[in-house]
């Protein structure tokens, strides 16, 4: 056994530090760190600490300008922020929410319905850890082309896990996206968000305070599933075969995790928990040295204590497994007769592993050696901070200069037809209720809205009525045209979405998937897309809580589109008020807000029908986002209101009318292409009762917003007309294209 004193006193073994996927001089830092070597435990311990998924190395000096954004806006107060397992949300009536974004990419390439169903339990888990009851999920997904055969292997299993775990808790699944482009053929993204609701005086955080106080352990057994998994795995960069390295996928057990809500909770109740966190990436190494490291003091471990579902792991293994569903609490020392009590009420296994010291290490022995000594401080935040070189690649300009605007376009009333049948056919455009079917969307009685509508909507407090509402964008061909503008049209879509429901933007989190940071075009996007959502949300007025980096997504040399998903939260006061995306009756007039300019690069439109990417993409106008979604909050009188955002007013018309039923007819002005499939921001198509036109109008030139009176709704056609001509589709044949493209492909 590889005990302190042994390495103290050897300082010369060969320790297997590359294959650990630490760098030379990282293995020479922790040697200094320690002045001596560090034992296998250690090794074990700093290798997942400082990989890039758990330490942030590559994207620190990078993310920090978060900061600069206040925590406290006009839009509300921030109870725990950047740091925290989630970020927490003041959303008034004593209550606050708190929601979180997180990738499992990687691990769901290697095994897609263990790497997703536990991407959810992970951020189920984080959510829990913040004092709060989980209520509902999201899944922002990205896929390979569908005519593609690892997509075949991929999406089902990828989506058959998201719904059975989230399922088995009895989590509703209220919205999230899958898109599709051959950017992302062999490195699928999987991001999972959790939203959470608790009291003010039920926050917890993860620090471990007050010497003699007890560390448990409860959950799970921990086994070898997962060793250095997503910390290992989601590090390195796949080779055209796969995963360079392949690390055990954790397996998750969604009905121990359902069991473990609700221990928590109670134990929360009892005003027991000085200390919570819970068991992610890096396992033992992070609970421990990240509750140390926040505390006041130190830690001390019996490693043997910890329950195994496999005798024969070693401590380094114990130490690395990302076994899933377990925590870790501190209480006091009177307490753990009745921490116990609870646990074994809900049949949890806990064992108490270990003690809070005021001595600042972090402690470990195995059958009483010691294997760990260290500061955990440099475990857990003070890991290697790198200023990775970057620079705006070489082909930026050529791709920018190659606009979209100058490609061929459909001209006659038969080709807009034929453009029309296409997009909505199309995979990113189509019907996706072949995977939103496989999820529960209304477990739990408090769903107001799901999908298809623009964002997914829970009612906080069943006697008031308070709610939240959440979406999740992105457009990876936009951040590839221009990083910065393509973070900051992210937030505007997912702000605008969560505006088009009726609620009030809050705050985001994001989840900011990228290539390799080794590359410079990759770092230079990344960097341009942080200093562009800081700069978007200063403007609008809304923090950062918190979210994740992903990095290395790519495979060989070839990395995927930039993806910035931002996932904005908003308050709605009383859920009934909320606004359908669906039109809701015939007979209602269609107002388009906002105005439309040629904005053809990086569409759906180019990348469909010319498999074009080039340009840059629509212009950001955060002024008049902000302006559209106050309109949207004042104008209660709305009977239904959908963003504009991918295929332009194309889909935004084609979407209400296929989900409800009810047709729709317009008069375009001007060149009926351009408005049609033009993506520029800020806008939105809304109906109201003909009585309330004016009102509308009047309202809309208060805030300052262009509003068009376009048509009506009603029949059972979409038509189109203009100047020179006109176009109509029966709504049985646009529904049964859009309806075919997934089921055809996967059933």
């Amino acid at each position: 056994m590889d005990t302190v004193h042994h390495a103290a006193g050897d300082p010369d073994r060969e320790q297997p530090w590359a294959e650990l996927g630490l760098k030379e001089d990282e293995y020479a830092e922790i040697r200094r760190i320690l002045g001596r070597r560090p034992t296998g435990a250690e090794l074990a311990m700093y290798s997942v600490m400082w990989s890039e998924h758990c330490s942030y190395k590559s994207s620190k000096v990078h993310l920090k300008q978060f900061g600069e954004i206040p925590q406290e806006t006009p839009a509300g107060k921030m109870l725990a922020g950047i740091g925290e397992n989630a970020g927490v949300l003041d959303v008034g009536q004593g209550y606050a929410v708190t929601f979180k974004v997180e990738s499992h990419n990687h691990p769901s390439y290697v095994e897609p319905h263990q790497g997703a169903a536990t991407g959810v339990g992970g951020i189920v888990r984080d959510i829990l850890a913040m004092g709060a009851r989980p209520v509902a999920v999201m899944d922002p997904l990205r896929f390979g082309p569908l005519s593609e055969d690892d997509t075949h292997r991929v999406l089902p299993g990828i989506v058959s896990g998201i719904g059975h775990y989230g399922n088995c808790l009895g989590l509703p699944n209220i919205g999230g996206e899958a898109v599709f482009d051959a950017s992302y053929l062999g490195n699928p993204l999987v991001n999972a968000l959790c939203v959470g609701v608790l009291r003010h005086e039920d926050l917890h955080l993860a620090k471990a305070s007050g010497a003699g106080n007890l560390v448990i352990m409860y959950g799970a057994r921990t086994g070898g599933d997962g060793i250095g998994g997503a910390s290992i795995l989601a590090s390195v960069e796949f080779d055209e075969d796969g995963p360079a390295k392949r690390p055990s996928v954790q397996v998750g057990d969604p009905f121990m995790e359902k069991l473990l809500i609700e221990c928590t909770l109670e134990l929360f109740a009892a005003g027991i928990v000085r200390g919570i966190q819970d068991f992610g990436a890096a396992g033992i190494s992070c609970a421990t040295s990240e509750l140390a490291a926040a505390g006041d003091g130190g830690m001390h471990v019996e490693l043997t204590k910890v329950p195994l579902r496999d005798s024969t792991l070693a401590p380094e293994e114990i130490l690395m497994s990302e076994s899933q569903e377990r925590m870790m609490a501190v209480i006091a020392p009177e307490d753990e007769a009745t921490f116990m009590a609870i646990c074994d009420k809900w049949d949890v296994e806990a064992a108490t592993i270990g003690t809070v010291t005021g001595e600042g290490r972090l402690r470990v022995d195995w059958h009483g050696e010691p294997i760990v000594d260290v500061d955990p401080r440099t475990v857990a935040h003070e890991g290697p901070v790198y200023e990775r070189p970057y620079a705006r690649p070489s082909w930026q300009d050529a791709l920018q200069a190659d606009v979209a605007e100058k490609l061929p376009r459909a001209a006659s009333a038969d080709e807009l037809r034929e453009t029309i049948l296409k997009l909505v056919a199309s995979e990113n455009l189509c019907d996706k209720s072949w995977i939103t079917e496989q999820y529960d969307r209304y477990v739990r009685g408090n769903t107001v809205l799901s999908q298809p509508s623009d964002g997914g909507m829970i009612r906080v407090d069943e006697s008031t009525n308070l709610g939240v509402a959440l979406a999740t964008d992105a457009n990876g061909r936009f951040a590839k045209l221009d990083p910065y503008a393509g973070a900051q049209l992210a937030l505007s879509e997912s702000y605008r979405n969560v505006a088009s429901v009726g609620a009030k933007p809050l705050a985001i989190s994001d989840c900011l998937n990228f290539g390799s940071p080794e590359d410079p075009d990759v770092m230079w996007q990344f960097a341009e897309a942080t200093r562009g959502l800081k700069d978007a949300c200063l403007e609008l007025g809304i923090p950062v809580t918190g979210g994740n980096v992903s990095l290395y997504n790519q495979t060989g040399d070839v990395a995927i589109h930039p993806t910035p998903v931002v996932a904005t939260l908003g308050v709605i006061e009383d859920v009934t008020t909320r606004t359908p995306s669906d039109f809701q009756a015939a007979d209602e007039v269609v107002v388009l807000l906002g105005e439309t300019h040629e904005e053809l690069s990086g569409s759906e439109w180019a990348h469909v029908v010319h498999g074009h990417l080039g340009g840059l993409p629509p212009r950001v106008n955060l002024g008049a986002e902000k302006a559209l979604a106050e309109l949207l909050g004042e104008a209660r009188f709305i009977t239904s209101a959908h963003d504009l955002s991918d295929g332009g007013l194309m889909q935004a018309l084609a979407e209400p009318a296929m989900s409800s039923g009810i047709g729709v007819s317009v008069t375009l002005a001007g060149d009926p292409f351009v408005a049609l499939f033009s993506e520029s921001v800020a806008r939105a198509i809304v109906t109201v009762k003909a009585d309330d036109v004016e009102r509308l109008t009047a309202l809309a030139e208060r805030h300052g917003v262009a509003a068009t009176k376009l048509g009506v709704t009603g029949g059972s056609a979409y038509r189109i007309s203009y100047d020179g001509g006109a176009v109509e589709i029966p709504l049985e044949e646009l529904t049964g294209v859009w309806r075919s493209t997934l089921r055809d492909a996967l059933s």
